[in-house]
């Protein structure tokens, strides 16, 4: 009766480490998805699709966390499908919707994105978290959103022509720039849902879907923006405030913090 009792509780674990997995694959499957609507020339499903992605790979962590299936191979696997759901299909999007007249500097833009967009998930793997949880230089979903988001309200605003190849071009360099950057920006996978929250949090969060889902092409797209740019005016805010000296004192001690880690 005990062994069988194990055997299905084995079971059950092993079916848990699936649920994070599938998530995973759905983002994937997103990322896949934008590619071929990109070559058919349907970019607002591309632009869609990788919104999806995103949103899938936001649930894969957490869901592995809540049921404590974190493991080796889940984080492998979710590096590799963010690769293709965030550099691959964000810069063939980017492409084919208004980088190709620039021919070779436009694939190149494109290239230079996936390239540091895997660049960006190999520092993340080997890189030990920070103390306030931020990361370093902007995660490549909020990189593949704000390209997604900008085709959705370019398509809002009906813009067509040299403005929108120049101003993709530029966003593509930037974002490129920023994924390999030291720019701190805020992280969201890790809020204490267990936690109380006090009542206005709870109408805060209803006004935002409220105003996210009036005009959606609009709000998504100011919201990647605004978090694009929170990584440069965090770092120009601390280099106008912070002393050099308290910032190195504070550097050595995290330095100390993480060999002590390790020592043990």
């Amino acid at each position: 009766m005990r062994n069988k009792r194990r055997n299905k509780d084995h079971r059950s674990r092993r079916g848990f480490y699936l649920l994070p997995s599938m998530f995973t694959t759905a983002s994937l499957l997103g990322g896949f998805y934008a590619i071929v609507s990109a070559i058919n020339g349907d970019f607002y499903h591309s632009a869609v699709a990788i919104i999806v992605s995103a949103v899938c790979d936001a649930l894969d962590g957490r869901v592995a966390r809540l049921t404590q299936t974190t493991s080796k191979f889940g984080m492998e696997y979710d590096s590799l499908c963010d690769l293709v759901a965030f550099g691959v299909a964000p810069a063939l999007v980017a492409y084919l919707w208004a980088l190709k007249p620039y021919g070779r500097y436009g694939w190149l833009a494109a290239f230079l994105y996936v390239a540091t967009t895997a660049l960006r998930l190999a520092r993340f793997n080997i890189t030990p978290p920070r103390a306030d949880m931020a990361f370093t230089g902007i995660p490549c979903p909020a990189a593949a959103c704000t390209i997604a988001t900008a085709v959705l309200f370019s398509r809002f605003l009906g813009a067509i022509g040299t403005v929108r190849h120049i101003s993709i071009l530029l966003l593509v360099y930037l974002l490129s720039y920023l994924m390999v950057s030291t720019f701190r920006y805020v992280s969201f996978k890790h809020p204490e849902t267990t936690e109380r929250r006090p009542f206005h949090t709870l109408v805060s969060m209803v006004l935002l879907i409220m105003v996210i889902a009036t005009e959606p092409e609009v709000t998504l797209f100011l919201l990647a923006l605004v978090y694009t740019f929170s990584g440069p005016a965090d770092g120009l805010w601390r280099a106008i405030t912070t002393d050099p000296r308290e910032e190195e004192v504070k550097k050595q001690g995290h330095l100390t913090e993480i060999g002590e880690d390790h020592a043990r």
